[in-house]
């Protein structure tokens, strides 16, 4: 143990702390600029989590309002406090912290340069759908068909571009899969395609014409079908319905029964904003009833409704980030049963509490011309999903000819938490990534700027759901990891 340890933190030599070795011996050690710290909701206890050092603990009231006091500059005398707070890079030095980051910032390079990409392709725009928040309704839909030789084309390309690379496809729409025989047949041709690459392929789609592609896709590399359903019966009618104003739930239900049936993986996706939330615990029992929540082959994702490329008709029903989770947070203190259909991520809660560790550092959490690529049926490359199909976002073609806008593209590609002003002395940056840079331009004009998101907060909720409830840790000394659910 380090003899006569003192730790005090002086305020304006920005937040060095002291550590005493000896008379005549100090080390020049800095309150991490990575901790987020903060108290759980509806609780005494505090948490801190430094996505750097890889290290999580929930403190009681004692030894949060110790971590106070250093932050005020108070003397702090507690030995097994100090060396636990060192040890776990809570404190540390400024030096070596820097260090630690460039190590680890380099082996996030790295690491996904080697990572899975998924490529969207967009077979057309159009849709049987008139869903109210549909953000593709003011996209022109060029008056053009998919072809086979769009798609011979569009394979010849990322066979070339992304050579050695692991990668998946993902149709997308518009509605990719419309019933009628010229679709059938183009999405066959494209199936039959990613089949002599050895490509997986996902479907995003409305639902409405799913059980009518059952057979194309018995026996074929399917990864999932992603499907939204925005509540139940009542409630999902009145917002996804057909252009002649008939609902589509029935419908939708009866092609994701067979997809389960046929053991494809469903991604049921909700979009919500205050019109439907109050419906999640009811499509949550209507779920666990059908029995899919017991399929391996069934998952769910929880969408929120905002403005993305234009301004929604009604805004005022939009959630923020963090009014959507604290909303779903009391549903579920209310309804526990939603938990069997849906658990949110909170962060890196749910991450910790399911693995016992935290998530590696996250420098990058946009995708777009790194792990993302987005192509449609007339030819253009674009970043991502977001934007897709806006044709001031082209940057490039891959039929008939192939271009590629290097300035442009490097500006996707070159986009982090290091090359974003704001992020890069934001205590939160290794959890929230930069956010989205598709809506950060539509924000901001500027990819290279920050999508905020709450991290704080959402961790004040995560912390409360998947490690209170009666597991609450009483001693810094005792890791997260023992109260794993």
């Amino acid at each position: 143990m380090l003899p006569e340890l003192l730790i005090k933190v002086i305020l304006n030599q920005s937040c060095a702390v002291h550590i005493n070795l000896s008379e005549h011996n100090f080390i020049m050690l800095k309150y991490s600029r990575f901790n987020i710290f903060s108290k759980i909701r509806d609780s005494e206890n505090h948490f801190i989590v430094n996505l750097l050092s890889g290290n999580a603990d929930i403190l009681n009231k004692e030894d949060a309002d110790k971590l106070k006091a250093i932050n005020s500059g108070e003397l702090l005398t507690d030995n097994t406090f100090a060396e636990e707070l060192i040890s776990k890079g809570y404190i540390s030095e400024e030096t070596e912290e820097n260090k630690i980051y460039r190590t680890r910032y380099l082996d996030f390079l790295d690491s996904r340069s080697k990572d899975e990409i998924q490529l969207f392709f967009v077979t057309n725009y159009s849709c049987n759908f008139a869903c109210t928040y549909c953000y593709q309704d003011q996209y022109n839909n060029p008056a053009l068909e998919l072809n086979n030789e769009v798609i011979d084309s569009f394979f010849s390309y990322i066979k070339k571009e992304f050579a050695g690379r692991n990668k998946y496809i993902t149709v997308f729409g518009g509605e990719p899969l419309l019933n009628s025989p010229k679709q059938k047949s183009a999405i066959k041709y494209l199936l039959d395609k990613a089949s002599d690459e050895k490509l997986e392929i996902s479907f995003v789609t409305n639902g409405y014409s799913l059980e009518a592609y059952t057979e194309i896709f018995r026996n074929r590399s399917i990864r999932e079908i992603q499907v939204t359903l925005d509540g139940t019966e009542s409630v999902h009618d009145k917002r996804r319905f057909l252009k002649n104003g008939n609902g589509t739930f029935s419908v939708i239900i009866k092609g994701i029964d067979a997809c389960l049936q046929n053991n494809i993986t469903v991604n049921l996706r909700m979009v919500i904003d205050k019109e439907n939330i109050d419906n999640l615990p009811d499509l949550a029992s209507f779920a666990i009833e059908k029995g899919w929540t017991k399929s391996p082959y069934f998952k769910t994702q929880i969408g929120r409704n905002y403005e993305l490329h234009h301004c929604q008709s009604s805004p005022d029903k939009l959630f923020s980030r963090v009014s959507l989770f604290e909303k779903i947070f009391e549903l579920t203190k209310q309804y526990p049963h939603i938990q069997e259909f849906y658990k949110p991520a909170y962060s890196v809660a749910k991450f910790l509490s399911e693995n016992g560790n935290l998530p590696d550092a996250l420098f990058d959490s946009c995708p777009a011309c790194k792990t993302e690529w987005a192509f449609d049926y007339t030819g253009q490359i674009y970043s991502c999903t977001a934007t897709v199909g806006k044709a001031d976002e082209s940057l490039g073609s891959f039929y008939p000819l192939i271009t590629l806008n290097k300035e442009k593209t490097d500006q996707w590609e070159s986009r982090d938490v290091t090359a974003i002003p704001e992020c890069r002395e934001c205590n939160l940056q290794l959890a929230c990534g930069g956010g989205c840079g598709s809506v950060a331009k539509n924000s901001n004009g500027s990819v290279c700027s920050p999508d905020c998101r709450p991290i704080t907060e959402l961790l004040e909720l995560g912390f409360s759901e998947y490690f209170e409830n009666g597991k609450a840790q009483n001693n810094i000394n005792v890791h997260i990891s023992d109260y794993q659910n």
